[in-house]
């Protein structure tokens, strides 16, 4: 990657986003550490003796990524999920048209027990796989982390931060042969958990990555009560919801699809 940034970073990463435009999920594990450490101390003692899950907002990330899991995770006793970007206020989706509101700044969290970086389209995976500060920042929360996870893309990103080398991972079916670049190792899956990272495949794979993360911070009968609360019981009506089902026009299809939506 250092050898040639304007090849992998800007050109091969590029093309690792361009194909997907709007897709991202992901998710880790590891070593216990203390919460968010916020500056200002009221916060701080607000949420003494709680679980801190960040997830990581930016421009053009797409919502069911973050979304997905914070409803698992949102209701798991003594966890609480707090929504993180370069700057505190709203951060608008790959399609321009919803924002979800930061609470925090990244300035301002320290630490994490559980970081969760969401997917995104070409605006938004691309700028973040570039910005060495935000690489910066998920470094020094992976340190301290319990998990360190991500949805779809968000797992490029990760690798761009340096965390995957070597190490197997999934994100979403159009990326797939991007993990290399990065040094990871492919893995099929909906979600890969390998030490303290878990990365987990497209969009709608970040909910179940979040029923085992809930599993992981409480235990399975507060996990499976979990899926019964928001009903997660997959019936789709078509069988086309991996590459391995779908053909090559519906492939080409949900590619325009997400190309044409993204802003």
């Amino acid at each position: 990657m250092e050898a040639d940034p304007g090849r992998t970073r800007r050109g091969v990463l590029r093309g690792a986003v361009t194909g997907v435009l709007g897709a991202g999920v992901a998710v880790a594990a590891g070593a216990s550490g203390p919460a968010f450490a916020a500056v200002r101390e009221e916060d701080a003692g607000a949420r003494a003796g709680r679980l801190r899950v960040a997830v990581l907002l930016y421009d053009g990330f797409t919502a069911l990524d973050a979304v997905g899991p914070y409803e698992v995770l949102c209701r798991v006793p003594g966890v609480r999920v707090t929504m993180v970007a370069r700057e505190r206020g709203p951060v608008r989706t790959d399609t321009g048209e919803l924002a979800l509101v930061a609470e925090c700044a990244m300035r301002d969290v320290r630490r994490a027990d559980v970081l969760l970086v969401p997917g995104g389209g070409e605006r938004g995976t691309v700028a973040m796989m570039e910005d060495t500060v935000v690489h910066e920042w998920i470094r020094r929360i992976h340190r301290d982390s319990v998990w360190t996870t991500s949805v779809c893309t968000g797992s490029l990103i990760l690798g761009a931060a340096g965390l995957l080398r070597g190490l197997p991972a999934t994100t979403y079916w159009a990326s797939r042969p991007y993990l290399k670049e990065l040094g990871a190792i492919y893995t099929p899956g909906r979600f890969v958990e390998t030490g303290k990272i878990i990365t987990a495949a497209g969009v709608s794979a970040g909910i179940d990555m979040g029923l085992h993360l809930a599993a992981r911070l409480s235990d399975e009968d507060v996990a499976r009560a979990m899926q019964l609360a928001v009903e997660y019981d997959p019936d789709p009506p078509y069988d086309a919801g991996s590459p391995e089902k779908a053909d090559e026009a519906t492939e080409a299809l949900a590619l325009k699809l997400l190309a044409d939506a993204a802003r």
